[in-house]
């Protein structure tokens, strides 16, 4: 089995031992390095960033009893996020989700977690900024997080991605509510364009993808009777679990809204279409009846009287100018200008 994502990094290993007296930290290019270094007594945590190097990857999971389908897991970057749990491990498959500026639409890192009793595995693509927060997190103790349980960690990983999706699905409704004023105040030219929302529409779907999956599984996993899940920290999954849950609710918003969008974006476009024919109907209204009046003094009978009188042209002239400023003057009293 081969990576099958984009991502070009090369594969290093970080490792995180630790327990109630203090944390080690250790790099390492494989598992041969790491090996030694792997602590009896304390919980090892391993970071495997970038996932070029299958081989590693094998090692590592052959190393600590983790099975062949959920090594094609965590090699397979298209899979959808998942939580399952086997026998001596549970496994978190996650999208992280990366906004970039410049082409305002999200990228997508898969990250993988694999909990067992007195490890976790973290398999990422890239680098993972929130990963070395939680190593500080660590090293400070912070919450007693080297007092506790493998699940502890678990927990504090999930909240830290759940958050940054807070994050991006925020600035996606604030960026929706500012399309939203757009739309509403604009007039004429400057009118944001359908290819914007569609923007936004597709980075809705991009994030429902990675996130919605997890609604089903972390109710499943979390209200199971899991061996690895203690119940002094189920209260931290819960936490987990409100997040995913204000997450979902505010995506459902963001759905509403951009749909909300399109719909104002047409009615727009019919509004200045009906300001349009409105002012060519006037136009038209207005030439209509000095065409006729040309189409008459345009035909050339013997004895049409105004041919022959001296003030016939100037008179013509005045009769469609009269007329022209009547129309305009009817439309104006009716608005319809």
């Amino acid at each position: 089995m081969h990576y099958t994502g984009q991502s070009e990094i090369a594969t290093r290993l970080y490792l995180c031992s630790y327990n109630a007296d203090g944390a080690t930290f250790h790099q390492g290019g494989d598992m041969a390095a790491i090996k030694p270094l792997l602590q009896s007594g304390a919980i090892n945590w391993l970071q495997v960033h970038g996932l070029q190097d299958a081989e590693t990857v094998h090692q590592v999971c052959n190393h600590f009893g983790v099975d062949f389908l959920t090594v094609q897991d965590i090699l397979n970057a298209e899979h959808l996020p998942k939580i399952e749990e086997h026998d001596g491990y549970n496994v978190v498959i996650l999208k992280e989700l990366l906004y970039r500026t410049e082409e305002r639409t999200y990228a997508t890192k898969q990250l993988v977690i694999v909990q067992g009793k007195d490890y976790l595995l973290t398999f990422v693509e890239g680098e993972a900024a929130f990963l070395h927060e939680v190593e500080k997190a660590v090293e400070k103790n912070v919450l007693k997080i080297r007092h506790r349980e493998t699940d502890f960690l678990l927990s504090v990983l999930l909240n830290s991605v759940m958050t940054e999706y807070m994050g991006l699905i925020s600035r996606m409704e604030d960026e929706l509510e500012d399309l939203e004023e757009r739309l509403l105040a604009s007039e004429g030219n400057g009118t944001p364009g359908i290819d914007e929302i569609q923007l936004y529409r597709r980075m809705f779907r991009l994030m429902r993808k990675s996130v919605f999956p997890l609604k089903e599984h972390v109710g499943k996993l979390f209200h199971a009777e899991n061996a690895l899940l203690h119940k002094a920290n189920r209260p931290f999954f819960s936490d987990v679990n409100d997040h995913l849950q204000f997450v979902l609710q505010t995506l459902e918003g963001c759905r509403d809204m951009i749909s909300a969008l399109s719909d104002l974006y047409l009615s727009n476009n019919d509004r200045r279409m009906n300001s349009i024919m409105k002012q060519l109907t006037v136009v038209s209204t207005i030439f209509i009846p000095l065409t006729f009046l040309a189409g008459i003094w345009g035909m050339n009978y013997r004895h049409m009287p105004e041919l022959e009188w001296r003030y016939g042209y100037l008179f013509a002239w005045g009769v469609m100018i009269a007329i022209a400023v009547a129309v305009y003057l009817y439309f104006r009293k009716k608005r319809w200008e």
